[in-house]
Parts: C-alpha cells; structure tokens; sequence
C-alpha cells in the first residue's frame, strides 16, 4: 500500500466508520473523516489525518469535506460512504417528511459524493467506493420500512454507477451488514442468525479495506452481504 493514498469516511465518528477510519489508516491511507458530532474530528488526529464536523444531507459539508481533502492532500483514492439510520416506525404510519429525509440520508447523500469526487478519479486515472448498506436491502425488515427499501435504491445505484464508470478504472461495491455489534444484542435477533453471533465493526472494516484495495481490482456493482447468513437469499 503506498502511503500517500487517501481515502475519505462519511459518519466516521463512531461505530462501523470509526472501524473503517482505523483499518485504513493502519494498511496505510491518509483519512480525511467527518461525522456530526465532533468524534470524527478526534479521530482523524490520532489516526494522523484530518476530521470535519458536517453531516451528509449538507450539500455544504459534502462540498468542504471533499475540498479540504484535495487541498490537504491533493487526490482521494478511496471513498467510504457511510450514514446513520434513517427513520423507523409502522410502514403506513411514516409520514412524507421522514421518506424524503430517508431518501436525502441513504441515497442523495451518495449520489452528491460520487458526483464530487468521480471528475477527480477521472484525472487521476482510477478510484474505488464503497457504499455501506444493509441486508435490509436484500430482505426487507418490518422494523425498517424506509431503510429496507431505500437500500434497495441504494443497490440499484451502486449498480448504475459500476456500469458507467468501469472502463474509466472505477469501481463501486456496497457492502450489506447483518447485525453487527455496535447495534443493541438480544437473544431473539441471536436466534435468527445461522453464525449465532453478531458480526465485529472490525470484520465489515476488514472486508471494506478489501474491497478498496488492488485485490479487489475486478470487482464493481457489486453488493455483498457480510451478515452471518441471516439472508436465505440465493
């Protein structure tokens, strides 16, 4: 890995992002992290990188996110888009207003990095993304109507882009998440698992790291589940 690639992590201030941010900058990026709160922030200096307090429904902080980090480092290699979660609740009783803040959090948010940062992997002749999803995606769940099929959107996106920008040396994967230990345990979702455990924050960084990394280098579109086999999906 040489040392002056640079990958850039959206909600990278806690959980599953701060467990990328980590594996990243141990196999040796330069991070350029943001999340809400100001964890990103403390992160980035002692991973040796940098942070921004911004979410990714601003189209501001997308805007300064990607822009310190060319002017910090002048490229970006790597993009990990990240989120929190969107809005539960009964699948009727979601009013419009959460739908539209689902769409602008899960799948906006991605189209508005990939048109930031696609004309600087153009230039530079190559670059890689992944999308962190969910196995929602692939088996929706009643508890989480708009990220079950917001997801789904997100795949088909991940999807188009692959099929656009491949030839340009490009590639996109999402990765689909079963339920991973930064999420509240309890038997019953135990239960449901094949692997009778959650999955680490540390295996999805492992397998986002592989993804971005030249071993990966003929995958694209792709959406992979790292879920313990919860989804029976073929």
């Amino acid at each position: 890995m040489a040392a002056e690639k640079v990958a850039m992590v959206t909600a990278a201030g806690k959980g599953m992002g701060a467990a990328i941010a980590k594996e990243l900058a141990a196999t040796g990026y330069r991070v350029a992290l943001m999340s809400p709160s100001g964890s990103a922030v403390q992160l980035a200096a002692e991973l040796g990188g940098f942070g921004l307090s911004g979410s990714v429904t601003e189209v501001a902080d997308i805007d300064r996110l990607v822009r310190e980090t060319l002017d910090k480092y002048g490229r970006i290699d790597a993009v990990v888009n990240n989120t929190g979660h969107p809005p539960k609740g009964d699948l009727l009783s979601i009013e419009d207003e959460q739908w539209h803040a689902g769409l602008d959090l899960i799948v906006l948010s991605v189209a508005r990095v990939l048109r930031r940062v696609t004309p600087v992997f153009q230039a530079q002749g190559g670059g890689a993304v992944v999308n962190i999803s969910s196995f929602a995606a692939d088996a929706p769940e009643q508890a989480m109507p708009v990220s079950s099929a917001l997801r789904a959107a997100l795949s088909s996106l991940t999807r188009l882009y692959a099929d656009r920008y491949a030839k340009e040396n490009i590639r996109i994967n999402s990765v689909l998440p079963g339920f991973i230990d930064s999420w509240p345990e309890t038997p019953e979702i135990v239960a449901r698992i094949p692997m009778g455990r959650f999955g680490k924050t540390q295996e999805i960084a492992k397998t986002v790291a592989f993804l971005l990394s030249d071993g990966a280098g003929y995958i694209t579109g792709q959406n992979i589940r790292v879920d313990g086999a919860i989804v029976r999906a073929l």
